[in-house]
C-alpha cells in the first residue's frame, strides 16, 4: 500500500510523510496538502467531472467517521477502489483527535464564514486553513462540487443518522441530493432556514457545493465503533467515489423524513438553565406549552409548535451560542 494512504496514522503522530506524491498503479494521483489534508486526482481519462470533499474530525472525539475515511483512503491506496472524481480528504482538528477531545480551545465547527477572524487559537487558525484548502480544492466552476462533512453527536439519538442541510437565499434544495443520502442510510433531513458558521455552510454558501453535515450515531473512542453501523453510507461513498452509483429515482423520498428549524435556543448568560432531562436524546418530542429553557431579564423558551422535537442540547455551551434546535417537520422543502 502506498505510504500516503496512512493520512491517519500520518495525522495521529504528528508526521510529515517525506514523499508528498505517489501514483497507484492505475495512475491516480495521492498528494499531501497539509496535516491531515490529502488530494487525490483520477486519471484524465477516468475523470468524470466531480470534485468530492470528505472531511471528518472537526470535532477530535467523534472517531467513526475518521475510521470511514481511513478505510476509503486505504482502499484506493491499495488500488482496491479505482477513484474517477477529484476527492479531498481531510481530517479536521489533527490536535483534538490525537488528545481524543472534542477541542482544544474552542469548537472548531462554529468558527467558519469568516468566524474564525474574530478569535484567536489553534481551532481559529486551522478553521482558516481548511477553508483556505476547501477553496482551493473548489476552484473549477465547470466541475461538480459535493461536500460531506461527517460527524458523531455528544448524546444518543431517536433518529440515529441524519443530515443537516445549510440554507443560502434564493437556492433550492436539491432532490436527487436528498435521494442520494436516503439511499446511503440517511433517515432525515433537517432543512436550515438561515445562515450558520459551521464547514458544510462554508462550503454550501460560499463555494457553491452541495454541502451536508451528517451526523452518524454517538461518538466513541477509537476502536469502540461496532455499534455504529456505517455499511451504506460506505458502499455508497464507495460508488461516488468510483463513478459507478446505481440509477436512483428522485422521487417521493418516502422513507426520508424532513424537518425544518422552528427557533434556535441562544444561551445568553451564565444564569441559562435548560429544563431537560441529562440524557435526553436528540429528536425527543416535546408537548406545547413545555418549559425548555431560561434566561436572564425573564427570557424563556416554551414550546408553541405542533410536533416539536430538540436537537443539541448543550447548556454547557459558550455565552451567546446555540444550545439548541427546535425542530418541526418540514410543510414545504421547496426541492428541484
Amino acid at each position: 500500500m502506498l505510504a500516503l494512504g496512512k493520512l491517519l496514522e500520518l495525522t495521529l503522530a504528528g508526521h510529515e510523510p517525506a514523499a508528498k506524491i505517489q501514483l497507484t498503479h492505475e495512475g491516480a494521483r495521492l498528494r499531501w496538502l497539509a496535516e491531515g489534508a490529502l488530494e487525490i486526482t483520477p486519471p484524465a481519462a477516468s475523470d468524470n467531472g466531480l470534485d468530492l470533499l470528505l472531511s471528518a474530525g472537526i470535532h477530535g472525539n467523534e472517531t467513526a467517521p475518521i475510521e470511514l475515511l481511513d478505510r476509503l483512503l486505504r482502499g484506493i491506496a491499495r488500488g482496491e477502489l479505482k477513484p474517477r472524481a477529484r476527492i479531498l480528504f481531510l481530517f479536521g482538528n489533527p490536535a483534538a483527535i490525537r488528545r481524543g477531545e472534542r477541542f482544544i480551545e474552542q469548537d472548531i465547527n462554529r468558527l467558519f464564514n469568516g468566524r474564525h477572524e474574530q478569535h484567536t487559537g489553534v481551532e481559529a487558525m486551522r478553521a482558516c486553513d481548511l477553508e483556505h484548502l476547501a477553496a482551493t480544492f473548489f476552484n473549477n466552476p465547470e466541475r461538480t462540487r459535493l461536500h460531506y462533512d461527517l460527524h458523531t453527536a455528544i448524546r444518543g439519538s431517536k433518529i440515529e443518522q441524519f443530515a443537516l442541510y445549510p440554507w443560502q437565499e434564493g437556492r433550492p434544495r436539491s432532490k436527487r441530493e436528498l435521494a442520494r443520502l436516503e439511499a446511503a442510510g440517511i433517515e432525515a433531513v433537517l432543512l436550515h432556514n438561515k445562515s450558520s458558521i459551521t464547514f458544510s455552510a462554508y462550503t454550501y454558501s460560499q463555494l457553491g457545493a452541495e454541502a451536508f453535515t451528517l451526523e452518524l450515531g454517538k461518538a466513541r473512542a477509537f476502536g469502540q465503533n461496532q455499534e455504529v453501523n456505517l455499511q451504506r453510507l460506505e458502499l455508497r461513498l464507495q460508488q461516488i467515489v468510483e463513478g459507478c452509483e446505481p440509477e436512483q429515482e428522485s422521487g417521493d423520498l418516502q422513507e426520508l423524513k424532513l424537518f425544518a428549524v422552528a427557533r434556535e435556543v441562544i444561551k445568553h448568560s451564565d444564569a441559562f438553565q435548560m429544563h431537560l432531562p441529562d440524557g435526553v436524546e436528540n429528536f425527543s418530542e416535546l408537548p406545547v406549552g413545555y418549559l425548555l429553557a431560561e434566561d436572564l431579564a425573564g427570557m424563556r423558551w416554551v414550546v408553541e409548535e405542533q410536533g416539536a422535537r430538540i436537537i443539541f442540547p448543550n447548556p454547557k455551551v459558550k455565552n451567546g451560542l446555540r444550545a439548541g434546535i427546535l425542530i418541526v417537520p418540514a410543510e414545504d422543502a421547496a426541492l428541484v
